[in-house]
């Protein structure tokens, strides 16, 4: 196995790893900020069509989408870092679309480090679903009478 494919899978390796604890522990602390005894009291209160269920709403999926900004922005900070690709800005469209799986092309990312963009989509996938699922267990939380 060439060498340059083993450092790729290394360092996709780690990214995944790294992404993976960055978005569970945001969850658990959005989680944990849920279920404070006030929390759960204030969320019992709201009407799902409220102003109130809203801005709940609201506040849930910002939170989750400063997630995957965080992840994103690691992965472009990362392709710069290898000189994977050269500039920030490229970097950060290039990660925000192998993120999100659009994956308009590879040919922004140096050819030795396309791998890494590979996994960067897988982990886009599996962290939005995680993400879904959450979204919908915290919205369950408001009473619906």
């Amino acid at each position: 196995m060439d060498q340059s494919l083993l450092i790729q899978f290394a360092v996709s390796s780690l990214m995944v790893v790294l992404c993976v604890l960055v978005h569970g522990l945001g969850l658990f602390g959005l989680n944990h900020a849920m279920r404070t005894e006030a929390a759960v009291e204030r969320l019992q209160h709201i009407a799902p069509l409220s102003p109130r269920g809203g801005l709940f709403t609201l506040g849930v999926v910002i939170a989750m989408l400063a997630l995957h900004g965080i992840e994103i922005w690691l992965f472009a900070l990362v392709y710069v870092a290898i000189g994977a690709i050269p500039q920030l800005e490229p970097a950060l469209y290039f990660s925000t679309i192998s993120y999100s799986t659009v994956g308009y092309n590879d040919l922004h990312i140096a050819e030795e480090w396309r791998l890494l963009g590979a996994f960067e989509s897988v982990l886009g996938i599996f962290l939005l679903g995680w993400s879904t699922a959450f979204f919908f267990r915290m919205i369950g939380r408001i009473d619906p009478h």
